[in-house]
């Protein structure tokens, strides 16, 4: 094979389908006798419910029937949990299993958070679905509410359930608290950073939508909606919500619509599509509006952290502590405890080297939606933490911010190296991804850059945000051990068919990574086998009889691996019969470019096709070989992998607006080895875009009564393509021993890095003013009011 396929720019294969159209997503799939469904929220964020009248709805047109928690008593289960703290006490609401519960479908006797499910309109058109709401009446008895989690902590604030005495779920510590406190004690330099880090909203180009369909002959249940855990959604529905027979529900899930972490759940709305559809004995159909999206699937970051950093004159940095509370929502989601426990917590020393440190977290219920991931998770509040602490320290120690990271980075020769939080960083070659990128950004001429802006009327400033990331989710008995009640293996099956066409069976869940594509790579160059030959299968819970989803950058390192796992095996089987086919020894042949050859005569050889076919008539096999050509795999990694990088921004601030502009952004990422760098880059390209929002100008408005102030487009600010630079990227490439292709997580690894370089130039460029801090998002009105004072 003269080009490598694998690590090729190859297009996408799944992408002329979506350019003309033909792509379709769960709003597109109508059904016959559908009917559609229409959902009351809560208009208040705490309330008791003291009666539903429904007669007025039910007399409008259309209107087929209404349903309300009462319908669901005893009939379903609550949502589940399934990532407890672990090693500590925590609080959740009940379940019957006794798992952590959370909400039930529709509110019963109380509503939590504005949004809440109060009742399901079913009609025979969206519309009349629609039209009925406000006909449905609802008294409240109106409650106190609280939606910080500092607040909700304080003796004596609202308590939301009864089973969470003081609303707080759980604390959890790593580390030692008192050895890195003495080591602060003693430290020449600390600095201390209170950093509010608030919510950011998913903007999926497809919101919520989900389909379900009941066969009363069969008792066998379809659903089609647009999650990134199919399987998941399947376990969770039968054995933890509904109680029906795992054999009886089938999920499909079409084209997905962008994700970024937000579809990563089960949410209420896939049971009840099923129990309505049983009960109204036709198809039922469920899509959120964009403003419903903002009051009910899951908010991400929101965090209120309080840092101290301290170190040596020369700036060795020795310890850091960090006291970190968070709400989780009313309810907590299906893996709500998971980012600000794990993946913060643990990732808090970033690239450095910190003998001394300490992470705490308080979680704790409030009157807003469920807090859940996004698109780098967890590790983007880290990484904004630590890197900011990183400038202040270089601040007061009189040193430059490069040096300080320079001086501190894990060395080459120091890996595996544990951070002393909980992770075993694999390998990484940190410091040549920042001189490179501060090379790009041009670093070296920024006194010349500051004067000649200065003289346009800008302040210009010039900010780092270097960054490890936590990726390759994951090993099974490592998420056990971190509270997470489910695992995370990959799987796959390999099929030659005696065509010589290969179909792939996966259990990753495709929203935006190129799978398709890269998969594909993997076969063709592993078994020689022409790309439009092969054939990816995902996304429907009958085709695929295992997996686990997408998320956590796993899609190529652990999806990915045990598809090349399991073409090993195949060349393996190939070889073994293409010998036996030669007439020839193991030893005499040599499996390449999709043939088995005699090493003496390369002339000599059978194809795939050949193998496979004859394994297929299975007249003639060698001892102990089994008809047909396939492998089933599994890959449960030993550890996660760890990609890094550095990124630096360029920025210039109106000296009389406030205004920022993104001037130059460059980037410098290790991922390891790559499958198609063409699709890497458009991973690194949407995470930094992903970044920019909540560095700028997005955020999650509560008002001081609990209402949320952002609920739609209008109301919430997301950048757009015009407001962003041109992205500079390179890549370094340090392999992984943690799969066998020295792949690393790509996804959403970049994206920690960006509001951290962005802050870092802001208040570069602020610096003569005295300006220490500045929380996202940076605005012109704060940097404006700053200016003033």
């Amino acid at each position: 094979m003269a080009t490598p396929i694998l690590g090729s720019a190859i297009k996408r294969r799944e992408d002329p389908e979506f350019l003309r159209g033909e792509s379709k997503f769960t709003a597109d799939i109508n059904l016959a006798n559908t009917t559609h469904v229409a959902i009351l929220h809560s208009p208040h964020p705490h309330a008791r419910i003291t009666g539903i009248d429904a007669s007025a709805a039910l007399k409008m047109p259309g209107v087929i029937r209404v349903f309300t928690g009462a319908d669901l008593a005893g009939k379903m289960m609550p949502m589940v949990c399934i990532w407890k703290p672990a090693g500590v006490e925590s609080h959740f609401g009940p379940h019957p299993y006794g798992l952590p519960g959370s909400q039930t479908a529709l509110a019963t006797d109380k509503v939590r958070y504005v949004g809440e499910w109060v009742a399901a309109v079913v009609a025979e058109t969206r519309e009349q679905a629609y039209a009925a709401l406000p006909a449905v009446k609802v008294n409240y008895e109106v409650l106190p509410s609280v939606s910080r989690a500092e607040d909700a902590l304080k003796p004596g604030a609202p308590q939301l359930h009864e089973t969470v005495p003081g609303n707080l779920c759980a604390h959890v510590e790593y580390g030692d608290k008192a050895v890195t406190q003495k080591a602060i004690d003693d430290a020449e330099v600390k600095v201390h950073l209170d950093i509010t880090i608030p919510r950011q909203l998913h903007q999926p180009l497809e919101t919520r939508a989900t389909m379900a369909q009941y066969d009363e002959g069969t008792g066998e249940y379809v659903l089609y909606t647009n999650t990134q855990i199919p399987h998941g959604n399947k376990f969770m529905i039968c054995n933890l919500v509904m109680g029906i027979p795992y054999n009886k529900l089938r999920v499909i899930v079409p084209a997905i619509g962008g994700a970024y972490g937000s579809k990563g759940y089960l949410y209420q709305d896939a049971p009840l599509m099923l129990f309505l559809t049983k009960e109204v004995g036709r198809p039922v159909k469920w899509v959120d509006t964009r403003e419903g999206l903002s009051v009910t699937t899951v908010h991400s970051r929101g965090q209120q952290q309080h840092a101290t950093l301290a170190g040596k004159k020369d700036g060795t940095i020795t310890a850091l502590s960090v006291t970190n509370n968070v709400d989780l929502g009313a309810y907590s989601a299906s893996n709500g405890p998971g980012a600000p426990l794990v993946l913060t917590g643990r990732s808090v020393t970033g690239a450095y080297v910190i003998p001394h440190p300490f992470y705490e977290a308080n979680l704790a219920f409030a009157n807003t939606v469920s807090l859940g991931p996004a698109r780098g998770a967890g590790r983007m509040e880290a990484m904004l933490l630590i890197e900011r602490l990183i400038d202040a320290f270089a601040h007061k120690v009189g040193m430059s911010p490069a040096e300080v990271r320079r001086k501190n980075m894990v060395k080459p020769e120091q890996f595996p190296y544990e951070n002393g939080l909980g992770w075993t960083y694999d390998t990484g070659n940190y410091v040549p991804a920042l001189e490179r990128a501060l090379e790009m950004a041009g670093a070296g001429s920024l006194a010349d850059m500051k004067q000649e802006a200065k003289s346009r009327g800008k302040r210009l400033g010039l900010g780092i945000g270097s960054y490890v990331c936590v990726a390759g989710v994951g090993p099974s008995p490592r998420m056990g051990r971190e509270g997470l009640i489910g695992s995370t293996w990959a799987s796959a099956v390999v099929r030659v068919h005696q065509t010589g066409d290969v179909t792939v069976v996966t259990g990753s869940q495709p929203h935006g990574q190129g799978q398709q594509t890269t998969f594909s790579q993997i076969i063709a160059q592993e078994l020689g086998v022409d790309m439009e030959r092969i054939e990816i299968r995902h996304s429907d819970t009958d085709g695929v009889p295992f997996g686990q989803g997408s998320y956590g950058s796993r899609t190529y390192s652990v999806e990915g691996a045990v598809i090349f796992q399991a073409a090993q095996v195949i060349r393996k089987k190939a070889t073994k019969v293409g010998a036996y086919m030669l007439k020839a020894t193991e030893d005499e042949v040599v499996f390449a470019d999709g043939k088995v050859s005699l090493k003496t005569d390369p002339a000599q050889s059978k194809t795939l096709q050949d193998i496979a076919s004859w394994l297929w008539f299975a007249w003639d096999l060698p001892p102990g070989v089994e008809p047909g050509l396939e492998a089933t795999e599994y890959f449960n990694p030993s550890d996660f992998n760890f990609p890094f990088g550095s990124h630096v921004a360029v920025v210039e601030v109106d000296e009389e607006t406030g205004a920022v502009e993104v001037v130059k952004y460059v980037c410098v990422d290790d991922v390891g080895n790559v499958g198609n760098p063409r699709i890497v880059e458009g991973q690194m390209h949407g995470s930094v875009a992903f970044g920019f929002g909540p560095a700028l100008m997005e955020q999650v408005v509560y008002d001081d009564a609990g209402n949320l102030l952002t609920r739609d487009l209008g109301t919430y600010a997301v950048p757009r393509a015009s407001q962003l630079p041109h992205f500079q990227l390179e890549r370094t490439v340090t392999t992984t021993p943690i799969n066998a292709m020295g792949a690393k997580g790509a996804g959403d690894v970049s994206n920690p890095a960006v509001a951290p370089a962005i802050v870092n130039a802001i208040c570069d460029a602020l610096a003569d003013l005295g300006v220490q801090h500045i929380d996202i998002p940076v605005t012109p009105e704060k940097i404006w009011q700053l200016m003033q004072r």
